[in-house]
């Protein structure tokens, strides 16, 4: 008796089944290939991972030290030029009575490595700049790339203009301030490295103070800011200025604190045309 063999399974088609695919896997041959796709899914996924920008971060650094390291190399060749025509000179042109005098054995080598390391910084500002916004901009939007662009020559120009502002008005004014002041049966005798941290943090502090229309296209555009709001604070932000030009001016004539309170008023003016510019784009995109 032979035995009774079972039916063949008839095939299945997709008119009377589901139609299965299978997931389509690229077949490399060069690694580099492979690992291009790999970053490709990765970014299609949801981005950069948390190691990717750890990796970013440490390049950015890189790149951000051997600049400056470069450019502070290069200020050091010109080095008696920056200590005694650059920083030296203002209190020079300020007063014949002040005298700097050097109180420890070392201090004229600390003296010169910070001159040439705070030139360093200020001649890499932009690159630096460049550095983070290169970091910020794969989060961005293509029209926000583009206004990018624009920003960090804005901000290198703001930098440079607040440098210029404090070495060419604020230093002069305040040092020749200092010199007149007081009984001149006292000399002024000053330390050369109080001397270096004043001056560095007034161009510092200057250079961030016009930073102020920059501060406030970002707060705009995240909305945080509207004109209107800087419209109404005006008369508040006006004396607010002028105290703060009070306390940062050593002298009590008004001519001198005008001197330093007009351009942050100004730039305040041109922080809510600024916003104003801002705001009016943020609702075009709305409509």
């Amino acid at each position: 008796m032979s035995e009774e063999k079972e039916p063949i399974p008839a095939i299945r088609t997709p008119q009377n089944a589901r139609e299965v695919t299978a997931p389509y896997i690229p077949v490399v041959k060069d690694p580099d290939e492979a690992n291009h796709i790999e970053t490709a899914e990765s970014e299609s996924g949801g981005g950069m991972n948390f190691m990717g920008h750890l990796e970013e971060i440490r390049s950015r650094l890189i790149k951000s030290a051997i600049a400056l390291v470069l450019l502070t190399g290069l200020c050091t060749v010109y080095s008696d030029f920056l200590v005694n025509d650059v920083l030296i000179a203002p209190l020079k042109r300020s007063s014949q009575t002040l005298v700097l005098q050097n109180l420890v054995p070392y201090g004229q080598l600390s003296l010169y490595l910070q001159v040439v390391v705070f030139s360093g910084f200020i001649i890499s500002f932009p690159f630096l700049a460049w550095q983070i916004w290169q970091f910020v901009a794969p989060g961005l939007h293509e029209n926000e790339r583009k206004a990018g662009r624009f920003s960090i020559l804005f901000i290198s120009l703001s930098f440079f203009t607040g440098i210029g502002f404090g070495y060419f008005v604020f230093l002069p004014v305040t040092l020749q301030f200092f010199a007149t002041f007081g009984t001149p049966l006292i000399k002024n005798n000053i330390s050369v490295q109080d001397y270096v941290s004043f001056f560095i943090g007034a161009l510092l502090t200057a250079g961030l103070v016009f930073e102020l229309p920059f501060i406030a296209y970002i707060l705009s555009k995240i909305g945080l800011l509207t004109p209107a709001f800087m419209r109404f604070y005006r008369k508040h932000a006006i004396v607010f200025l002028l105290i703060v030009a009070a306390v940062v001016t050593p002298s009590t004539d008004i001519v001198t604190q005008l001197v330093i309170g007009l351009p942050m008023i100004l730039l305040y003016e041109l922080s809510i045309l600024i916003s104003a510019h801002v705001n009016r784009k943020n609702n075009a995109l709305k409509r």
